[in-house]
């Protein structure tokens, strides 16, 4: 892989000298670059790509790496650099599909200070937040938390209360949110739209998941390599709200939903017989009917026809690539 290219945040959008309290300037050691390689054959190659680049932070004692699962997943090649320009060859150890997260474990003891976990939950719109990706100071940006409300993606995930800020990081894969005494608030996952003052104009930003999500699962991740909560339904249907309703966007190769039938384009009308009210109503509603294996039956419109399809659901993990033992 190649190097990133040098650049820097304009010294108006990065932290000034009053506020680098020791916390923040500990997070800033603590953000490291990761990148991975997977396989062409891995499940999700062709959406993610085979060289992946990304964020990390270090949360734990030997240089254990809190980052977005998606950086991490199916990597059979997984490195580290640290902000003092150290590698070191890692390892995945987890990755959460219900909240995003990943954890990464370096194969040799990483020098870097874990940094503390704070409370996403008391973090309310207009907060001063630090998003904090590899490079230091130059790659800190001062952001503002301007919505924390529910996010519902097409990839069948949803957050109850995710965290959006602007201006946006462009590097925001991993990145961490940070409060002013430095501690995590949370991961950086994704890159959003939010509609301007005109027609024409939006405004960029980013979305956290928040830290608060991965306390409960911590330990089990640790120790078992995923949370112990058993693993939600999944059909492999890429719906996305549109003026038809809940439109199948895609299918994904040999998943459940297209071996039973559903094609690109469809309509989803009914979950088990109940109408779902949007995007995060329709997964939910799926996931309530039990574990991954379950039968969902969904009444789909097609070509001015209703259609009655059940779905048999399956694990997530199932599809992907697992770590190799090193």
């Amino acid at each position: 892989m190649s190097n990133p290219p040098r650049w820097a945040f304009p010294e108006t959008l990065q932290p000034d000298g009053e506020a680098l309290t020791p916390g923040l300037e500990r997070a800033l050691a603590s953000a490291v670059l990761l990148r991975s390689e997977v396989p062409e054959e891995a499940f999700t190659a062709s959406i993610l790509g085979t060289e992946r680049a990304g964020n990390g932070i270090v949360i734990g004692p030997h240089g254990l790496v809190l980052t977005i699962g998606y950086l991490m997943a199916e990597a059979r090649s997984l490195w580290l650099t640290t902000a003092e320009g150290a590698v070191m060859q890692a390892t995945p150890l987890a990755y959460d599909f219900a909240t995003g997260f990943g954890l990464v474990q370096p194969l040799g003891h990483l020098t870097v200070a874990p940094v503390p976990r704070g409370r996403a939950a008391d973090v309310t719109p207009g907060t001063g937040v630090f998003v904090v990706g590899h490079g230091g100071r130059a790659h800190c940006l001062k952001a503002e938390v301007f919505a924390a409300r529910e996010f519902a993606g097409y990839w069948e995930y949803v957050l109850d209360r995710a965290l959006y800020t602007v201006p946006a990081h462009p590097q925001w894969g991993g990145t961490g949110l940070f409060d002013a005494e430095g501690r995590l608030l949370g991961i950086g996952s994704l890159l959003v739209q939010e509609p301007g003052a005109g027609e024409d104009q939006a405004t960029q930003g980013n979305l956290f998941v928040p830290i608060d999500l991965l306390e409960p699962m911590f330990e089990d991740l640790l120790a078992h390599g995923q949370s112990l909560r058993p693993p939600r339904p999944w059909l492999g249907m890429y719906t996305v709200e549109s003026d038809d309703g809940l439109a199948v966007g895609s299918v994904a190769p040999d998943s459940p939903a297209g071996r039973a039938g559903v094609e690109e384009g469809d309509v989803v009308i009914e979950v088990a017989g109940q109408r779902p009210a949007g995007l995060a109503d329709l997964f939910r509603r799926i996931w309530a009917l039990g574990p991954a294996g379950v039968d969902v039956p969904l009444t789909i419109a097609r070509d001015d026809q209703l259609l009655r399809l059940t779905v048999r659901s399956a694990d997530r993990d199932d599809f992907l690539l697992k770590p190799r033992l090193h």
